[in-house]
């Protein structure tokens, strides 16, 4: 049995990167984080866990890092994730999705790196003309977020095919919920997260949820979108870098998401079901550029990768949101 790469979790003192973080480790790999704690927080990462706080553009440190413990896959998460803002500041996405992805693929190809696991999205798709989205389906974001990870894939493709490194890209749909055992969670603040911003209202940090549009072509008029439990997620990226130590000459774009839709009503019931409250609802006119249904066909990730979700119920998502913003609210 060859033993198991040390991983490099870049962003691994965020949201996504520090459940990746937790998963990897109960899985029997050797971590090491580097996060340049713009958006993260130096207290999700474990203790035991080697922390590096830069840039991942920083290629002296980078390679350095990639030296020193002999690094043998990069999970990648570090990055900017804000819709609308994406909009407003299309350079700063360009900056840290692309520019800084391409310096840190460098890295990994002149540091010998073998696997590399990219944290793309949905957004890639742009709004889909039917749903459930499946892969093979037209890539043309509407935003620069979308765009910007799109490139990335892109130049992880072709790097791909020139040098002996292989990838792969998860397309994530909507994560949402916290470490069932309460050792990490969405802690971001101004988050804009739904089922976030739904937990902060039940906790009495928000008074209101805002629900923007009523008027979409789904069931209740609200739109539609597929939660994915960050925990069953971070399974992802283990059983996608165990696939891709098993198949060294192949690759792998995947959607991340459960293959069910819940409307922003059904999101909002959920909440109130769990807390035995009623939030208060705010209802405003359509977001630009939001999809009516959002859906991922997830056949390709079940098929290829040894991962079953094991967290796929709403109520339990919404359970372990409210857990944790609760548990921020003692920390405050």
């Amino acid at each position: 049995m060859t033993a198991k790469p040390t991983v490099l979790v870049t962003g691994g003192a965020g949201y996504i990167g520090s459940h990746a973080v937790l998963a990897l480790r109960d899985a029997g790999y050797g971590v090491v984080v580097i996060d340049n704690l713009v958006t993260g927080f130096r207290w999700a990462v474990p203790e035991g866990v080697p922390f590096v706080e830069a840039s991942i553009d920083d290629a002296a440190t980078v390679a350095a890092t990639i030296r020193d413990h002999d690094i043998g896959a990069i999970v990648h998460f570090a990055g900017s994730v804000v819709v609308p803002e994406s909009v407003s500041d299309p350079l700063k996405y360009y900056l840290n999705n692309t520019v800084r992805s391409r310096s840190l693929i460098e890295s990994a190809v002149t540091g010998g790196v073998k696997h590399f696991i990219f944290s793309s999205t949905a957004a890639t798709y742009g709004i889909p003309d039917t749903v459930p989205v499946r892969e093979d389906m037209p890539t043309v974001p509407i935003n620069p977020y979308g765009m910007s990870k799109l490139m990335t894939e892109a130049m992880l493709r072709d790097t791909a095919a020139a040098h002996p490194l292989n990838y792969a890209a998860l397309r994530y749909f909507n994560v949402a919920g916290a470490d069932p055992k309460g050792r990490t969670g969405q802690s971001t603040a101004g988050a804009t997260h739904l089922i976030k911003i739904a937990a902060e209202a039940a906790t009495g940090k928000r008074a209101s949820v805002s629900v923007f549009g009523t008027d979409y072509a789904t069931e209740d008029g609200t739109g539609v979108r597929d939660y994915i439990h960050v925990s069953d997620l971070a399974d992802a990226h283990v059983a996608a870098l165990d696939w891709l130590i098993a198949n060294p000459t192949e690759n792998l774009t995947a959607n991340a998401g459960y293959g069910t839709g819940f409307s922003v009503n059904q999101v909002l019931d959920a909440v109130d079901r769990v807390t035995n409250m009623k939030l208060d609802r705010r209802y405003e006119g359509r977001r630009a550029g939001d999809p009516d249904a959002l859906v991922a066909d997830n056949a390709r990730i079940l098929s290829t990768l040894d991962w079953t979700p094991q967290r796929a119920d709403l109520d339990g998502i919404v359970r372990d949101a409210l857990a944790w913003e609760r548990h921020l609210g003692e920390r405050a």
